[in-house]
């Protein structure tokens, strides 16, 4: 039963639940598989190392959330519109797993950046992939609004990562003090950071 596709996601699935409850460097593999239910020989069947592991915990997060961002942000509503509901579907997924467990995760990638930025040169190059994967994404809706004249940034490129920076920040933020009300703020600061601030008009259509 160990070596089959079903125990492979019981270690990835344990694996991203003590990674995002404690973090990865203090996890041993022998934790994770008795967390799994699998036999250790499982573990190394599928993984050759605890790093290799994680690697894979990363990629099999960001397809999924590589999805929800795409299906956001690709809608044919206002670039405006299509980026308030990146926040609020963030907002929304930190609540939702408060709910669940009693306390905020925060962001699986910001969280292993800050733990593993200069220890693991793998990982931090997956995650490097990822981010700038996001800014690519937050880009395109940037350039669009700014093409419309809905913002007044001169380089698309830099705004989308600040953007990005502002969410990974709020979001470390709302994991540090408990608190999903911290992602409030995403939508002004946004707003701000675009020059959008002073439209009346703009901030209506981008308000459901």
């Amino acid at each position: 039963m160990g070596r089959t596709s079903d125990a492979r996601q019981k270690i990835l699935g344990a694996a991203r639940s003590l990674i995002e409850g404690r973090g990865y460097s203090a996890l041993g593999v022998a934790e994770i598989c008795k967390a799994a239910g699998v036999p250790k020989g499982s573990f190394y069947y599928f993984f050759e190392s605890k790093e290799a592991l994680a690697l894979a915990v990363v990629d099999e997060h960001w397809a999924a959330q590589r999805r929800d961002w795409e299906t956001v942000l690709g809608t044919d509503a206002d670039p405006l519109r299509r980026l308030r509901g990146l926040f609020e579907q963030t907002e929304a997924g930190q609540r939702a797993v408060q709910e669940g467990c009693g306390t905020v995760s925060g962001c699986l990638f910001g969280n292993l950046a800050l733990e593993l930025s200069n220890h693991a040169e793998p990982v931090r190059g997956r995650l490097q992939e990822i981010f700038d994967a996001q800014v690519d994404m937050v880009e395109a809706v940037v350039a669009e609004a700014r093409d419309r004249g809905e913002v007044t940034v001169s380089d698309p490129r830099e705004a989308a990562r600040a953007v990005v920076a502002q969410l990974e920040g709020q979001v470390m933020f709302a994991k540090l003090y408990n608190s999903p009300q911290r992602l409030s703020p995403l939508w002004d600061n946004c707003r701000a950071l675009l020059g959008v601030a002073g439209s009346q008009s703009l901030i209506r259509r981008a308000t459901p």
